[in-house]
């Protein structure tokens, strides 16, 4: 069985949380679907986590900036919190982040961080039979931290949610799992205080942290992905 993660954003305690329990269910395998640094305390836990079990990490924004020594162009809070990962991670930390492909296709399966027009930086915020590429039974994609699972007859689609940093209303952390062709998704309860505190012992302020309690962006607004049946 796979365990899909995706949107770890450095928090190890919710990492740990979802890793136990997809353990428990029998999961062999582990993709994440990107951004394992970006907002959280502790990115170079969360990465030598995922390196030690032989996962396979997409290229997310954030990784980007990382690897590309970018800002975020959308948000100066951001790019100052990918500062500051960046000067706490190892070179080989960062190159395990360097070696993250772009989008991953494993027969009719397709795995990409953002969407299939953009796999690094596409919102998916409405999706259709359309979103998913033909000869594609199943696309995955991250970027949005909202769960959900769509049918389209002979085309699905998926986003596992978010591990680190939900958006959807539901502070759990969120991650799905494949057994063959079939998909469930999952929340595990996971220790927000502990990643709260790690985050205050590096200096961030209540802002950065306050909606990890509710499951939402920071700043407390709530996602969700529309989905229309064509």
């Amino acid at each position: 069985m796979l365990a899909i993660l995706s949107d770890i954003h450095a928090n190890l305690p919710a990492l740990e949380a979802v890793l136990a329990d997809a353990h428990k269910r029998g999961c062999k395998r582990f993709i994440s679907l990107g951004d394992v640094v970006g907002y959280g305390a502790q990115p170079g836990e969360c990465i030598d986590l995922l390196k030690s079990l032989g996962a396979i990490n997409i290229l997310g924004n954030h990784d980007s900036y990382i690897v590309f020594k970018n800002d975020c162009p959308r948000s100066k809070k951001v790019s100052q919190i990918i500062t500051y990962q960046r000067a706490l991670l190892t070179p080989q930390q960062i190159e395990w982040l360097s070696q993250s492909p772009r989008f991953l296709c494993e027969g009719n399966l397709m795995f990409v961080h953002g969407g299939p027009d953009d796999p690094c930086d596409q919102y998916l915020y409405t999706v259709s039979r359309s979103t998913v590429p033909e000869d594609i039974r199943w696309l995955f994609s991250g970027h949005t931290h909202v769960q959900i699972m769509a049918d389209f007859t002979d085309r699905s689609y998926c986003n596992p949610g978010s591990v680190g940093q939900p958006r959807d209303g539901d502070c759990r952390a969120a991650y799905a799992i494949l057994d063959g062709e079939s998909v469930q998704l999952h929340r595990v309860v996971y220790d927000i205080d502990r990643a709260a505190s790690a985050m205050i012992a590096a200096g961030f302020e209540p802002f950065y942290y306050e909606n990890l309690y509710v499951g939402a962006q920071i700043g407390g607004r709530i996602d969700q992905i529309d989905i229309i049946k064509d």
